[in-house]
């Protein structure tokens, strides 16, 4: 019986997650799980899967939690410390899907007991990519991609040598506002933006698909984990969202990888990777869809693709500014302070203002990651105060 965890098991990959462990009681046993503020959830899916310990990120909410775990064997902790420890827990396989760079150190701590980790937490390797592969590798565990596009990467690249890879396409559905004239974006509400098209994903996410910003993130995340070339990564529009990812060869051979817009299958891979194991999953009619269509992205449109592509070639600390702005920003723009236009704009200045602070390094280290964050961050919040 494999021993698994699920770190950020309230959000919408957490609970897809659960999801496909709960049809399958007899080959999982499920150590832990840990959530954010919806307490109820968390605590009804520790209960229902028999997990050993359940974890809030709130410290305020554990005494709720206990409450709600009353009458079990399930053990409630709470709290930053409470989720390393959920990390620490000696497992097989551990689901990183903990929202923000927040995700960053239980992943790292998981990668210590070296063993295996679905990373869906595509900010660790924004912000720490380097940092994130050298402890996989320093302790011989293994990072299986979980976001759909890069999920398709790898399972394109199995059995290829990695040097004839001329490039990779990555597909962005484009977001709510695909087809909006570009004046009008200035006016895009929150409920607006937060309406995905093919996708059912939490708030924030959804938002980025919008603004591109989660399709920037992959750039980078696609340049950390796989070591290509930044000029060889290349984003397109693609309404459908069937098409998740191609790979080109030096041949002129491309290999894509198709699938219906449902997260359980990037998760199932992983779950059951080196295998293959049957899916809830809907099978693709292609007569029935007739036809895929795709469009290069507009960068003056969405400058955050722009933007991706500035901090991987600045490499350094860069990402890490550029998470930590980012976040900020959604927060503002959620909160009613910023337009969504000015996301970008923030991000940007952000950007430019730590340059000097962010280049190469000899090795990433977890404490500079932590600075510059906060710097970012605090940049960020004093720029979002004025009109940016």
């Amino acid at each position: 019986m494999k021993r698994v965890s699920v770190l950020g098991a309230t959000g919408s990959i957490g609970q897809n997650t659960i999801d496909l462990l709960a049809r399958r009681p007899g080959d999982f046993h499920v150590v832990a799980l840990t959530g954010g503020r919806n307490l109820e959830r968390l605590a009804e899916d520790a209960k229902r899967l028999g997990v050993e310990l359940a974890v809030t990120a709130d410290p305020d909410g554990f005494e709720e939690l206990r409450a709600r775990l009353a009458g079990s064997n399930v053990e409630a902790a709470a709290g930053p410390k409470a989720l390393i420890e959920a990390a620490a827990r000696p497992v097989d396989w551990t689901m990183s899907a903990i929202v923000g760079s927040a995700g960053l150190e239980p992943g790292l701590e998981a990668l210590k007991q070296g063993r295996t980790l679905a990373l869906a937490n595509k900010e660790s390797l924004v912000c720490a990519g380097p940092l994130l592969l050298s402890t996989a590798k320093a302790h011989g565990a293994t990072i299986l991609p979980v976001d759909s596009e890069h999920s398709a990467i790898f399972q394109a690249l199995i059995g290829e040598d990695i040097a004839a890879v001329e490039r990779i396409v990555i597909t962005a559905s484009g977001g709510a506002f695909r087809d909006w004239p570009t004046e009008r974006l200035r006016h895009a509400t929150l409920a607006e933006a937060a309406t995905h098209p093919n996708w059912s994903m939490g708030q924030r996410i959804t938002i980025d698909s919008a603004s591109l910003f989660n399709k920037a993130m992959e750039l980078i995340e696609t340049h950390e984990f796989f070591g290509i070339a930044p000029e060889r990564i290349e984003a397109v529009i693609h309404p459908e969202s069937l098409v998740h990812a191609l790979v080109g060869f030096r041949d002129g051979a491309m290999m894509a990888h198709l699938g219906a817009p449902d997260m359980r299958h990037a998760i199932g891979y992983a779950l059951n990777w080196p295998d293959r194991r049957e899916l809830p999953i809907e099978r693709l009619d292609l007569a029935r869809i007739g036809a895929l269509t795709f469009r290069d992205p507009d960068e003056r449109r969405h400058p955050a693709l722009r933007l991706a592509r500035e901090v991987m070639q600045a490499g350094g600390y860069t990402g890490a500014v550029f998470n930590a702005a980012k976040e900020v920003a959604l927060d503002l723009f959620i909160a009613g302070r910023i337009g969504f236009l000015d996301m970008a704009a923030l991000v940007e200045r952000v950007l430019d203002q730590m340059a000097s602070e962010t280049g190469v390094f000899d090795t990433m280290r977890l404490e500079r990651v932590r600075e510059i964050d906060s710097q970012a961050r605090r940049l960020a919040s004093e720029f979002g105060t004025v009109e940016v």
